[in-house]
């Protein structure tokens, strides 16, 4: 046999393997670990590489999934390993990984008029996160049109503003770090490859404030970035067929439960930080910067000071903040914050003694409820588990291993510097944290989940149990 029949042979026993033998969230798993395994032998290649460079088959797997997953953990300097095209094709990947690949995909499949068959949808439904077929095609093309046009839109403005304003001296440079400050912060994948992140803006109110915005498109989800388009047109440009607007209730918590973790998490980091490290600072730099930290912890990754600087309990709320995330069916990691909205509500109505959990005129379901404490409480323990165990073999401070973990599992990115210290296994612990932080909790359970439950048809007696 011919090497091209072979190869021809091979790919259709494995369109038809996982067509047909695999789930939709285990061919979404497959796709991610091949396009990681892709991102491997891409890393490899002279034309992106600093001549002369060494990387670890170990040291470019945990950048291959550190890329993919969007988190911006490195075990080396990114720029030391990576030439000019090596960041742009990082900030490829970034894409990918950020949007999804079956969001990628299927956006060209739309630019080239090809039918999108149910599969394909199925599989976008579950790539997304979303909880119906209907409508889905819409939602990537609006989705995909908003993030790159945000991107382009601020990474002109971007190069435009780091030039007038002399952080660069040529265009060229202002170009080029101007848009990959847009990429990375759309995206919040949180790689430095300048050394500094973006602490030479700490007192760049304007930039900062930018980059903050950017952090929170990226990652409040893109059902809601539809709905606000959806409204916007409807406001300004009435459209006849639509008597009334109504937000879903999903973009109603995902923002509520944003606002609620970046106002909080921005009294307490400044509380805890006005007379420590921010105590230098005017008020309004106090309040900036506290912010930046409430909105970057979530996802962003990007920092203005060494995170030794900061309290260890401010380190700790950082850690909270992390393991939260963003908003479901975003580029974030976590827990995703309408799970942690769910489980506190569940909890109010459980101390105001009511029987169902109701919010914005609506009855929470109760397999969303159960569901948010399963990954509530399964993330918990893993990340706990994986905090226990570094702990026993990683010669660093708990706190370390700490943040670690929580930015792993949220997709964030910061680190107390211990990332190149790990050992062998200690990289493939934070690395397999930041691929579940990317396909989510619910998916990696769900892939060893039955397809189709047995009912056992009976059930046994209900018996009452001493609780507390």
């Amino acid at each position: 046999m011919s090497i091209k029949l072979f190869i021809r042979d091979t790919l259709q026993k494995s369109r038809f393997f996982l067509k047909h033998k695999l789930s939709s969230v285990q061919v979404i798993v497959s796709y991610y670990l091949l396009v990681t395994l892709i991102a491997i032998v891409l890393f490899y290649l002279p034309i992106f590489r600093q001549p002369g460079s060494h990387v670890s088959f170990i040291d470019m797997l945990f950048m291959a999934v550190s890329t993919i997953s969007v988190t911006g953990l490195s075990t080396f300097s990114v720029t030391d390993v990576f030439n000019e095209q090596g960041v742009i094709l990082l900030e490829i990947l970034f894409q990918v990984g950020g949007l999804g690949i079956m969001m990628i995909s299927t956006f060209f499949f739309i630019l080239s008029k090809r039918k999108v068959t149910l599969k394909q949808r199925q599989l976008i439904m579950t790539d997304m996160n979303q909880p119906r077929l209907s409508g889905i095609v819409r939602l990537i093309r609006t989705t995909f049109v908003i993030i790159l046009g945000v991107q382009i839109i601020s990474g002109i403005g971007f190069s435009i503003y780091l030039k007038l304003n002399e952080y660069y001296t040529s265009w060229t440079d202002a170009f080029y770090y101007g848009f990959y400050q847009a990429v990375s912060s759309v995206t919040n994948s949180g790689f430095d490859v300048t050394g500094d992140s973006v602490s030479p803006y700490a007192n760049d109110f304007l930039f900062l404030l930018t980059i903050m915005f950017l952090i929170f498109i990226g990652g409040i989800g893109f059902p809601v970035l539809v709905d606000v388009k959806e409204w916007i047109a409807y406001k300004f440009h009435r459209r006849p067929r639509l008597s009334q607007f109504r937000f879903s209730l999903f973009t109603k918590i995902a923002l509520l439960s944003s606002v609620i973790l970046f106002i909080g998490g921005s009294i307490v980091i400044f509380l805890l930080e006005k007379n420590h490290l921010f105590a230098n600072m005017s008020t309004l730099g106090q309040g900036i910067h506290s912010m930046f930290y409430a909105v970057t912890t979530r996802n962003g990754g990007l920092q203005i000071h060494d995170l030794d600087s900061f309290q260890t309990t401010s380190l700790i709320v950082f850690a909270m903040l992390m393991f939260i995330g963003c908003s479901p069916s975003s580029v974030g990691g976590g827990i995703r914050t309408t799970t942690i909205m769910i489980i506190g509500l569940y909890i109010y109505s459980f101390l105001k003694g009511k029987a169902h959990v109701h919010i914005f005129g609506r009855n929470i379901n109760k397999e969303d409820i159960r569901k948010s404490i399963a990954v509530f409480m399964l993330s918990l323990i893993m990340c706990f588990s994986c905090v226990v165990f570094l702990t026993a073999i990683e010669d660093v401070s708990l706190i370390s291993i700490i943040v670690e973990v929580t930015s792993a599992f949220g997709t964030t990115g910061l680190s107390l510097g211990i990332t190149s210290d790990l050992s062998t296994i200690g990289k493939l612990v934070i690395a397999g944290l930041m691929f579940i932080g990317r396909v989510s909790m619910l998916y990696t359970l769900m892939l060893f989940i039955p397809q189709n439950p047995h009912d056992s048809g009976y059930r046994y007696p209900t018996e009452k149990i001493i609780i507390g």
